[in-house]
């Protein structure tokens, strides 16, 4: 016979004490992490959870010099070509303009979108979200902008035209003279520190923070 005595009830848990795993979908408790911990699915070993140390502070200033790299990646020049005596400049700016002109006007939106406004866009949201919390003002603005930000995360496509610009410049070096400008650096340096920013704004201390739960994004 069953010792009843014996047998404890289950800790009732509530729904935002639970995650499930966007990999193997295994449902756990959310752990408590210290400063600079990180927390693995037992099931598939995918990184759930990190508590990184000064997300707010580190992903105000990859936010704000992204945003100073804006301009001059898309409007000073990309590359110098100079092709029987003919010299052009060509900026982001110029390519959407020189498509629309020559009658593609979709693929120009495309392009505009795809390259110059949605990329705008999401760091505008995540400036935005940011500054939500460092002035604790605005959460639930926060909340819709850091949802709009996941939506449009993968329509920002700065890799996909640096891989045209570097076929392009393969393609042409054989038949025309080629000189690098300086809008190429900084829209290199832009796709960098967008990785970057990536990588430090750690989504789980984002929300808890964008909650009220303060302390998960640090200073």
């Amino acid at each position: 016979m069953t010792d009843l005595s014996a047998l404890r009830p289950l800790p009732e848990l509530h729904l935002h004490e639970l995650a499930a795993c966007p990999e193997c979908d295994l449902l756990m408790r959310k752990p408590v992490l210290a400063l600079g911990e990180q927390a693995q699915c037992p099931r598939c070993d995918y990184e759930l959870f990190t508590h990184r140390p000064q997300v707010l502070g580190r992903s105000l200033a990859l936010v704000l010099a992204a945003l100073l790299l804006y301009i001059p990646a898309n409007f000073l020049p990309i590359l110098r070509l100079n092709l029987l005596g003919n010299s052009t400049r060509d900026t982001m700016w110029g390519g959407v303009l020189s498509l629309y002109n020559s009658g593609m006007q979709s693929v120009a939106l495309v392009v505009f979108l795809c390259s110059m406004a949605i990329p705008l866009f999401k760091l505008l949201c995540q400036l935005l979200v940011l500054l939500s919390i460092r002035w604790r003002v605005g959460r639930s603005y926060g909340l819709l902008f850091y949802r709009i930000y996941h939506h449009l995360r993968d329509w920002g496509m700065l890799e996909v035209y640096l891989l045209g610009i570097l076929v392009a410049i393969v393609k042409l070096m054989d038949i025309a003279d080629l000189s690098l400008g300086v809008g190429l650096g900084c829209f290199i340096g832009l796709i960098v520190v967008q990785i970057w920013l990536e990588v430090c704004m750690s989504p789980q201390q984002i929300w808890l923070a964008l909650s009220e739960e303060d302390g998960y994004a640090g200073d």
